[in-house]
């Protein structure tokens, strides 16, 4: 398991305009790191575009919000497209960073193996955990006020 105050698990994904991203690439930056079930659900849409109504917010406090699913980088790029997303969304098509975040479901509906949990992570500018949190519901959303009060802090 990883814990706050740990290091954060490296990863490098595909954004929905196929460049290759890592969280190195944010060092220096605050990262929100939120892992999502899959696009074009209800709990996810509304999440996602909870997040792009108040970027600001996060912008203020020097803070990148990425977004990872399992999904592949054309079904997010489409999802992008159409809720007007504007922040980066990554594939995590073959698990990798849901399974190193321990943010991914052994099972999920429909007998569906491997899909990310929704979760929240907070870093820091220098790689380190400072927020976490990892949703067994998929109905449920991030505490996005902790959030921010953790990134505020930073």
């Amino acid at each position: 398991m990883i814990q706050i105050g740990t290091k954060a698990p490296e990863f490098k994904l595909f954004n929905t305009e196929k460049k290759e991203i890592s969280l190195a690439d944010y060092k220096g930056k605050n990262v929100l790191l939120l892992f999502f079930p899959l696009a074009f659900t209800g709990t996810c849409t509304a999440e996602l575009c909870a997040i792009r109504d108040d970027i600001q917010n996060y912008n203020d406090v020097n803070a990148v919000v990425l977004g990872i699913s399992v999904d592949s980088l054309f079904v997010l790029a489409k999802f992008k497209e159409e809720q007007k997303l504007n922040f980066d969304l990554l594939s995590d098509f073959n698990k990798e960073a849901s399974t190193a975040y321990y943010s991914i479901y052994d099972e999920f509906i429909f007998g569906m193996k491997g899909v990310s949990k929704r979760s929240a992570f907070v870093i820091d500018k220098d790689g380190i955990i400072r927020h976490i949190e990892v949703l067994e519901k998929a109905s449920d959303v991030p505490d996005f006020k902790l959030v921010k009060e953790t990134l505020s802090q930073l």
